[in-house]
């Protein structure tokens, strides 16, 4: 009893604020994301360099700089088909339903109708008239609540409810951008993969060939035993990194296929990765405009808001609470006098009450939301923090994957020269056929790294625009 009346006393001194701020800390200003400053554009790879726009505006439906009417259609029919985003749709539903029904229900009055007929048998009074009494009820009643909200209770629980209605929105348009994402990452995915399996068939093809040369060099006595025995090693590693390979490429179509609302049956063909465009202009929102445009950071914004609601909730019920009530309406044993005057009844009353022992349980009730409003801050704070992770990283990737991509077509480039200019010589009869199908061996394989180099690059800038984020656009 002492712990409520000086809670009730220090709220009472504190004006009444029964909740805290309900806005979370300002995070710590920065002025790049990065430890290192991120430069102003790549440098040149495949024959573009990507300008970052600082403070321009983050694109909504940035997929369509890809420059690929498929990967456009593939990408829309995700978000109207996907199962899981439907299902995140009529949550949506749910939650903002069941905000207007809490409204409804408490802070407007409630008023109900009843009526009554019934016949009834009663035992009569002794030795006075007969030993019992049939008789009908007739009766209809309007009946009115309504609970005051002295405390604030009801107004904390809409404001909880109207955040949870804000947090279930900031989570859809997160998963709506992050199923465009995975779309996109996994059309780039199963281009990349298809086209280094295709590289790798060939690679066992030229090392299937090269076991066999090797095999009549070795019969003639030209070559050892132990080239033969590499060269059909080689030949064997070769054949045996297709299954996996063709297994995981097939298994990228696949999840594409659920990604769009298909069955794994009806997955689209891969992509070409020279279908795609790299797009050239990139926006980089500032780090104090990319709080308000990223829907984590929005949705860890909407759980401050409700937990702070939450303890306004758990300390009003440490109040007085006054309801009033009246019914009126008509009550006869007879149908034709139901709504004659006699017959009118009505009530009216008004109910105070006031918690004075719980066993503790209001208290540690209120103990408790203010535990879970401390951990809201901090899951904001923290969701802040990974969300400056993200783009930091993919900043720093980006720069590191055009640098990693000019080396790789440089090295193909180089391999695809000797290449030519071998297989040009064979044909004038200058080198054998082993040198030029070793030099194409060479090639083949370093279009390995390009590929896999132009995938990532493309990657990492749908992760730049998926970290810059936007509820824009969404349903």
């Amino acid at each position: 009893m002492k712990h409520v009346a000086a809670t009730m006393a220090c709220i009472a001194l504190a004006g009444c604020a029964l909740a805290p701020h309900s806005q979370p800390p300002a995070p710590q200003s920065s002025a790049s994301y990065a430890v290192e400053a991120s430069p102003a554009s790549t440098v040149e790879a495949n024959g573009s360099a990507q300008h970052f726009d600082a403070g321009a505006p983050s694109v909504p439906q940035w997929w369509q700089l890809y420059g690929s009417d498929t990967l456009n259609s593939w990408v829309d029919e995700g978000l109207r088909h996907n199962a899981s985003l439907d299902a995140l749709r009529h949550t949506l539903e749910a939650v903002h339903q069941q905000f207007r029904a809490q409204v409804g229900s408490t802070v407007l009055p409630s008023i109900d109708a009843g009526g009554q007929v019934s016949r009834q048998r009663a035992l009569g009074i002794p030795d006075i008239g007969p030993p019992t009494n049939l008789y009908d009820v007739f009766a209809g009643e309007l009946s009115l609540s309504y609970t005051f909200d002295l405390s604030g209770a009801v107004r904390y629980g809409v404001r909880e409810a109207a955040a949870q209605v804000d947090l279930q929105s900031y989570e859809f348009a997160a998963a709506r951008r992050a199923l465009a994402a995975n779309i996109v990452i996994g059309a780039i995915n199963a281009a990349a993969l298809n086209e280094t399996l295709m590289v790798n068939q060939r690679l066992a093809q030229l090392a299937r060939e090269q076991a066999q040369l090797t095999e009549k060099s070795y019969r003639t006595g030209a070559s050892p035993h132990d080239a033969l025995l590499g060269a059909q090693q080689s030949a064997a590693a070769l054949e045996a990194s297709l299954p996996p390979l063709r297994a995981q490429a097939l298994r990228a179509r696949h999840a594409l296929a659920v990604l769009m609302g298909r069955t794994p049956d009806q997955a689209p063909p891969p992509l070409a990765l020279s279908q795609l465009q790299l797009p050239i202009e990139v926006p980089v929102s500032l780090p104090s405009e990319l709080l308000q445009q990223r829907p984590d950071v929005l949705a860890a914004e909407a759980s401050v808001h409700a937990a702070a609601a939450q303890v306004g909730v758990a300390t009003a019920n440490l109040f007085p609470r006054i309801s009033l009530s009246a019914s009126y309406g008509s009550a006869s044993f007879n149908s034709s006098t139901l709504f004659t005057g006699p017959a009118a009844v009505w009530s009216a009353g008004a109910t105070l009450a006031q918690p004075i022992f719980h066993g503790r349980a209001l208290m540690n009730q209120r103990r408790a939301a203010l535990a879970n409003y401390d951990a809201s801050i901090a899951q904001y704070r923290q969701t802040v923090l990974n969300a400056f992770q993200d783009v930091a990283d993919t900043l720093s990737a980006l720069n590191q994957d055009a640098l990693a991509l000019q080396a790789a077509q440089a090295a193909a480039a180089a391999a695809q020269a000797s290449y030519s200019e071998n297989d040009s010589r064979y044909r004038l009869g200058a080198v054998s056929y082993p040198m030029s199908l070793a030099s194409e061996q060479r090639w083949r394989s370093a279009t390995l790294s390009e590929i896999q180099d132009s995938a990532t690059r493309l990657i990492d800038t749908a992760a730049l625009f998926q970290a810059m984020g936007s509820v824009a656009g969404a349903d």
